[in-house]
């Protein structure tokens, strides 16, 4: 299986064709959405989408780890993580298995 990358023009050329936008409309769509979604993680709340699932910020404390090329010891600061929880919608069309009969993504 030969691993493709969806980008956002992927997206935008896909909105225009499905939902019949013009290619600006579709591309300017996609932005804002991605924009909402990164500027609500940015301000630490959790982000839900219906049968795909959610992404939410996780903070990580400081910890030591140790650097793999020297084996020297390394303090890691801490951060904050984006995490992605796929709903089972998502697992199950990604298994092939469609839930309760309905391809609810399509």
């Amino acid at each position: 299986m030969a691993a493709r990358t969806i980008t956002r023009a992927d997206l935008s050329e896909a909105i225009c064709h499905e939902v019949g936008l013009s290619r600006v409309d579709a591309a300017e769509l996609v932005e804002a959405v991605l924009d909402e979604v990164s500027d609500a993680l940015a301000r630490g709340e959790t982000v839900k989408i219906s049968s795909f699932g959610s992404f939410s910020i996780r903070e990580k404390a400081e910890r030591w780890g140790r650097n793999p090329k020297t084996g020297e010891p390394a303090r890691i600061d801490p951060r904050r993580v984006l995490v992605f929880r796929a709903s089972h919608v998502l697992k199950d069309r990604m298994n092939g298995i469609q839930s309760n009969g309905i391809d609810d993504l399509e």
